[in-house]
């Protein structure tokens, strides 16, 4: 017998609506309620939030404040401490709380002490930036609508602090928990946004100064010499390179002539840190008939970045345009901190800050601002900018003035179509530094690089390099412009929304392709049929060898789009094919290099000589997959990495890369490259000592623990180019890759079959909470190694009738 759930919706639906009704009857709070510098508290402010399966909440509000106040409550609950953590960044006080030298998580910026963010990020505070951005007028600052969801985001986070207490050991107790500002907010946004500018050269920023001041060594050798422009340059491609960065991500959108439904398709599978701020959180945001959109924020967040409505599905992927370029500043002769423009020199601009630091005198430092940006020392270790009596170098990063990113998110959850995620993007203009691949119900698609870049063209590069900017800007898109001319400024496109950026119209932009696909390379080969080419080089290469998991992508939904008939479970099956591309291109040839090898000896980097026959066959018959039970993936993983850490692709490979062939090569492995016989020696003497066996199922050895379980892990590492990406640092004496770093997080499955609701199946691999004391701390972890989904709960009916459904009121109290 069936029961009917007709009674079950209806009881549930009279609650939620006399919650939601509860919410309405409440004054609404104005805006001088939450003024920027003190906590965002009173107003009455409330929503209801339904819970589903797997601590997923629904929520459902009246208006924006109502609906942040509900996000910013329901975040607080999942991760207070991982929040808590990320505001005490934005403060500049980790010194005060952690230590000077202690390293941040790196979720909010890649400075590599506390006392170095706290320098930048006190100084951001100090000089007003975000509320100078807060208070900039739409389209260039915020709308009203997202000011109102971050002053009620504040107040949810605080109502939550006020009314809980916390369980997460983490931060139970802690002193540095406190309550938090509009302002508090919006900088977390600040700080998403500069991530590849400004936040990439803290420890550059806060370190410079001109040579004689205090901290510079003295003597005649000691004044520091002009950067090196072919090692700047080489340096600039590793920095840039995005196959090297902890943040990536695939993303693919199939049209309606490839689906069963005759509808769009879109798989997201972002590559995100597993632990820290930037993890992504899981939610539905609902104002009716204003707003409802289901996906995944950013921790410190208030709007959905990934995910889709019953139209649309969106995804991003870390695109390849270089935020920033550099000024070189041509320094007065009697004044190193005065620089030339067309001869008449200006003064740069003091930005002294203090830091307290635990159980030490507080730190003073000057920062050094000029007209394009601060002083920089480096961009890392390996590209110095040293100052000089005579030189200096200045970062321009244009998103520092971007404060737009959510409510870019906003706009795309409001969308109704591929054509309006692509106004939205035109509108707001705020992605620092993402591409964005989307599907829609009636069958179209879309990749765009519209993100916010320096308008570095190739004619004013041409024109205004310094010698290092002729060297760099080829090979990484990072240009160094002459900053004493004047005629060398950025110029501005008309349907740009602030100066000195690259207007939407000059993205590199394929609508409407069978498929759409993004593995972190630049737009070239989003559809390897119709390859985009005529952008400038700030934008990314063309015509130049793809990664393996770009190339592996390409063939992978080539062939699915060709086989048409596609489904959500097709997708399904792609994340977790676990294919190696770089196993069917070198496996096979790598055995028979191996059982070549003399004696079936091989010579090991340290010169001893080890046995390595057994390896042969084990690589032989290895299924090319990390699948977790897979035999031999660990052994190739090994090994692969070694040989390609220390033999270039030109010694490698028999078949070189091929413009007219980018999918296909380079291909064929060199069984005489000597690096294989040394690789395979280092990779067999490394699991014999680790006590492993050559052809241990890959899950006994990359893994998670969680609650005293082990979960196994499948997917594999960026060189072997497989779709589900996994890092994890080895430890051999641990097990072998024994907690996942970054890789595959917030997974997203959509389509439509013509009903209401969408189809969508999701998964956010490392659970939705920090805390080891929730029940949502492991459940979708063990879900991921499991290869399991959750089937998204995104219309009323389907959430109303869920077995796990918890409705709340959350509220302020006055």
């Amino acid at each position: 017998m069936r029961l009917s759930t007709r009674p079950i919706l209806r009881r549930v639906a009279l609650t939620g609506a006399a919650l939601l009704a509860a919410t309405a009857a409440v004054p609404q709070a104005s805006a001088a309620a939450a003024p920027d510098d003190r906590p965002a508290a009173g107003g009455g402010l409330s929503a209801v939030i339904r819970y589903t399966e797997n601590g997923i909440p629904h929520i459902l509000a009246r208006d924006y404040a109502h609906l942040g106040f509900g996000t910013g409550w329901a975040q607080a609950a999942d991760q207070v401490c991982v929040l808590a953590d990320g505001f005490v960044t934005l403060s500049g006080e980790r010194s005060r709380w952690f230590g000077a030298d202690a390293a941040p998580d790196s979720s909010l910026s890649s400075a590599t002490k506390n006392l170095s963010s706290d320098l930048y990020f006190k100084g951001v505070r100090e000089s007003g930036t975000v509320e100078k951005l807060l208070a900039t007028p739409a389209p260039a600052g915020p709308t009203g609508d997202l000011e109102e969801l971050m002053r009620g985001w504040a107040a949810g986070y605080n109502a939550w602090l006020a009314q809980n207490k916390i369980t997460d050991p983490a931060c139970k107790g802690a002193d540095w928990v406190r309550p938090v500002t509009t302002a508090d907010v919006a900088a977390r946004g600040f700080a998403v946004s500069v991530l590849g500018g400004q936040g990439r050269g803290i420890d550059g920023i806060t370190a410079a100064g001109p040579p004689g001041t205090a901290g510079w060594p003295t003597g005649p050798t000691a004044l520091p010499q002009e950067a090196d422009p072919a090692a700047a340059a080489e340096a600039a491609r590793e920095l840039f390179d995005t196959g090297r960065y902890d943040m990536g991500s695939n993303a693919v959108a199939f049209a309606g002539s490839t689906t069963a439904s005759g509808r769009g398709l879109l798989l997201g599978n972002p590559h995100y840190p597993w632990h820290g701020g930037r993890r992504f959180w899981q939610f539905q945001q609902t104002i009716p008939g204003e707003l409802n959109v289901s996906g995944a924020s950013l921790l410190g967040t208030a709007v959905v970045n990934i995910g889709f409505n019953e139209k649309v599905a969106w995804s991003h992927t870390v695109a390849t345009g270089t935020p920033v370029n550099l000024h070189q500043l041509a320094l007065d002769p009697t004044d190193p901190t005065a620089y030339l423009v067309d001869g008449t020199p200006e003064r740069m601009t003091r930005r002294t800050v203090t830091v307290p630091v635990a159980g030490g005198a507080p730190v003073t430092r000057t920062q050094w601002w000029t007209r394009y940006g601060p002083v920089v020392s480096d961009l890392g270790p390996s590209l110095p900018l040293p100052w000089t009596a005579q030189t200096a170098y200045a970062l321009n990063d244009p998103n520092a003035a971007n404060l737009r990113g959510s409510d870019t998110a906003l706009a795309m959850g409001k969308a109704r179509s591929v054509a309006g995620i692509q106004e939205a993007l035109r509108r707001t203009q705020g992605l620092p530094w993402v591409n964005t691949v989307a599907a829609d119900s009636a069958g179209g698609t879309l990749f765009t690089q519209t993100q916010v870049l320096p308008r570095i063209t190739d004619e004013l590069v041409a024109r205004c390099s310094t010698p290092m900017g002729r060297a760099t800007y080829p090979a990484s898109g990072l240009a160094v412009l002459d900053g004493a001319r004047g005629d060398c400024a950025i110029g501005s496109d008309p349907d740009a929304v602030q100066p000195g950026v690259f207007g939407p119209g000059k993205a590199p932009t394929l609508r409407d392709a069978p498929y759409a696909e993004n593995s972190n390379d630049s737009a070239w080969l989003a559809n390897a049929d119709r390859p985009l080419t005529g952008y400038e080089r700030i934008w990314g290469n063309v015509a130049t060898a793809r990664s393996p998991r770009t190339r592996g992508a390409v063939e992978d939904v080539s062939a699915m789009a060709a086989k048409g008939r596609l489904t959500v479970a097709d997708l399904q099956k792609q994340q977790f094919a676990n294919r190696v591309p770089a196993g069917d291109l070198a496996a096979a040839d790598a055995a028979k290099a191996c059982s070549a090898l003399p004696g079936g000896t091989a010579t090991a980097s340290d010169g001893g000589a080890v046995d390595v026959s057994a390896a042969c066959g084990v690589l032989a018959s290895w299924d090319r997959t990390t699948d977790s039970t897979s035999r031999g993936a660990l052994l190739f993983d090994r090994f692969w990495r070694k040989l390609t850490a220390s033999t270039p692709a030109k010694d490698l490979w028999l078949v070189p890369f091929s413009a007219a062939d980018p999918v296909r090569t380079p291909r064929t492995l060199n069984q005489a490259a000597p690096g294989i016989g040394r690789a395979l020696a280092d990779a067999v003497a490394e699991l014999k000592a680790a006590g492993i066996a050559l052809d241990a199922p890959l899950g006994e050895h990359q893994f998670v623990v969680r609650g005293g379980h082990k979960l196994p892990v499948g997917g594999g590492t960026e060189a072997l180019g497989v779709w589900n990406k996994i890092e994890a640092p080895w430890n051999a004496a641990a097990g072998g890759y024994a907690e996942v770093a970054h890789g595959s997080s917030h997974i997203q499955a959509v389509g439509w079959d013509g009903g209401r609701c969408p189809v969508a199946r999701t998964l956010l691999t490392y659970s939705q909470s920090s805390n080891p004391g929730s029940p949502y701390y492991a459940d979708q972890t063990r879900m991921y190694s499991e290869e399991r989904w959750v089937t998204a709960r995104f219309c009323e009916r389907d959430i109303l009738t869920s077995p796990k459904l918890r409705v709340a009121l959350v509220r302020e109290r006055r």
